[in-house]
């Protein structure tokens, strides 16, 4: 193949993103929005006209001819220049495209003949590093066993964005093998580009593995991202960036030519500030797979334009139904914003029903591991399988890899997981097909009697705890989180910003639905993201620290030492089951 651009060399090519006059003209665009004036930073990070853009001000922009999506794509590039790459280095992209520029001005060029693909024409995207791209850029799940490799062809949904006209700028840092190799790892951490930081404040973690899809769109390094998950990989760095994030239902979006974990619950989906422009990411990635059979059933439940679900008065004559056994009572902060939410939902028109918390949650996580265990595997053996130029055929070889080169990929926490699949006889293991069985069951039955007898139409929690402080000795620090259930089901689970810590810790709440209820789940968080307009911009803070911490303002909806006395008094104290370390 062509040659590669690294992050290194991506840094010496001073003409790739910096070109003199590549923001010219987007000050219009600024003043359409209404809401993309520089931001004070506490760090020294440059304003940038595009700020918040959502992915219809950007087309509208372009649609009027006061900007292009070649000055657009230019501005994201030099951003992750400057703040990314290097700057304060949120280490949040392995690698840019080194064709955006073309690709981002022939789409220019189809749109002056009057061809223009749909709302994603021209709009930059970045993917996660797991999805194949045949081009220019690699595919490692950020690691350095599969630098080089070649992939036989282009993951289905990143053709589908590719066909909807979306410029794939770069693909995003993660979380090393999806999060799935060490029980002690830090998340966001990868052998090619080292540790992802949060932009809310970058001693803190991004989470899950999914963390660069989270960190890039948060900092406006792009206008929306692909992230995957297996269990809390989307919505858990989507909560920590403020984000909404979209884990579909099974089958709704292709998995084929993504590095897998587990097909039974691999899933893809859409990171992005709003509703809106994940209702529109979604919409393109959607499509009925002949590699992916799963896809098949989501003909007759799949929609190419999500964005007409979106009501601002969506939550009105809603029931919902609030999750707390097991997920509250573990943060005092999370619990404080999860409260005002419940508060908001009653506000905005819907009947909350208080508690309903779901039965048997806490016996999921035992046949869940083994069977992420097993599958791993077999699926790893079989992507692996179709890469060219590389000598990483199976797991054991990864692991041989891993040893051999312990000094760069295992300097900090080891390949544990790795071990432990490869010593499972993989799905024909006799433990696979019992654990396969009790795990969905458990998981399934949770969500539908909870929902059917409640009347419900969605279940409400808190997606995770407040970011925690990166630690690369001792791992991850998991408080709380609500995204097994739907992730074992197969069921969708939307996560949308509900407020902040201290003013800059981000923490979400998800509306978990029925299969194939992306529209009702769409419509709610709409109407929830709409009503309370939670999110801010990030601010790059150092740190928490005495010094450094000045409160955005005071009215900011935050959870508080006082909000932490007020919880512990509340008649709600639940008692929390033990949680699996990662989120992957």
């Amino acid at each position: 193949m062509p040659g590669r651009v690294s992050r290194r060399s991506f840094l010496k090519a001073s003409g790739t993103a910096g070109a003199a006059g590549a923001l010219a003209g987007a000050g219009t665009v600024a003043n359409a929005a209404g809401a993309m004036a520089a931001t004070d930073h506490d760090h020294d990070v440059p304003s940038f006209p595009f700020e918040e853009a959502t992915i219809a001000e950007l087309g509208a922009a372009m649609r009027s001819g006061r900007l292009s999506s070649r000055r657009l794509t230019q501005a994201y590039l030099r951003r992750i220049r400057r703040i990314d790459l290097s700057g304060i280095q949120l280490n949040s992209v392995i690698e840019v495209n080194p064709d955006a520029l073309e690709i981002a001005a022939a789409l220019d060029a189809e749109r002056r003949q009057g061809r223009v693909r749909g709302p994603l024409h021209g709009i930059p995207i970045l993917v996660k590093d797991n999805f194949a791209t045949r081009d220019r850029m690699e595919t490692t799940a950020g690691s350095l066993a599969l630098v080089g490799a070649e992939v036989p062809r282009d993951a289905f949904v990143i053709r589908q964005l590719r066909r909807a006209g979306a410029v794939i700028l770069g693909k995003a840092n993660l979380s090393e093998w999806a999060n799935f190799r060490s029980t002690q790892s830090s998340s966001g951490w990868s052998g090619r580009a080292g540790q992802c930081l949060s932009p809310y404040v970058l001693d803190h973690n991004p989470c899950g593995s999914s963390s660069g899809s989270g960190t890039a769109p948060a900092a406006n390094l792009c206008a929306g991202a692909l992230g995957t998950e297996t269990d809390g990989s989307i919505v858990c760095p989507s909560s920590h960036a403020a984000l909404v994030g979209i884990k579909p239902t099974l089958g709704l979006t292709s998995r084929s030519g993504v590095v897998p974990i587990a097909h039974s619950q691999d899933v893809t989906g859409p990171m992005c500030r709003t509703v809106a422009d994940a209702a529109t990411v979604l919409g393109a990635m959607t499509g009925v797979d002949p590699r992916d059979p799963a896809t098949a059933e989501s003909r007759g439940h799949s929609h190419r334009d999500y964005t007409r679900f979106l009501d601002p008065d969506g939550l009105r004559g809603a029931r919902i139904g609030v999750w707390r056994e097991g997920v509250f009572g573990a943060s005092p902060e999370a619990d404080a914003i999860a409260e005002a939410a419940i508060a908001d939902l009653s506000r905005l028109g819907a009947t909350v029903v208080d508690p309903t918390d779901l039965p048997n949650q806490d016996q999921i996580g035992d046949p869940e591991f083994t069977v992420l265990l097993c599958e791993f595997k077999d699926d790893i053996a079989a992507y692996l399988s179709e890469l060219r130029n590389t000598d990483m055929r199976t797991l054991a070889d990864l692991i041989a890899f891993n040893e051999a080169n312990a000094e760069r990929e295992l300097r900090w926490f080891g390949q544990e997981i790795f071990l432990l699949s490869e010593a499972t006889g993989g799905t024909a293991d006799p433990a696979y097909a019992e654990a396969l069985a009790t795990s969905k069951r458990l998981a399934t039955e949770g969500i539908d009697q909870t929902l059917a007898r409640f009347d419900l139409d969605a279940i409400v929690s808190i997606t995770d705890s407040p970011p925690w402080t990166t630690d690369l000795v001792n791992g991850d620090h998991f408080l709380t989180s609500s995204s097994t259930p739907s992730a074992v089901s197969g069921y969708p689970n939307i996560t949308v910003p509900g407020g902040f810590s201290f003013g800059e810790l981000p923490v979400g709440v998800n509306f978990i639905g029925r299969r194939w209820s992306e529209p009702t789940l769409i419509k709610l968080a709409y109407g929830f993201e709409q009503g309370t307009r939670a999110r801010h911009a990030p601010r790059f803070l150092p740190t928490l620290g005495v010094k450094e911490f000045l409160p955005r303002d005071t009215n900011t909806r935050t959870g508080g030492p006082a909000d932490h006395r007020e919880r512990r008094q509340t008649q709600h104290q639940r008692i929390v089951f033990p949680l699996p370390r990662g989120r992957f």
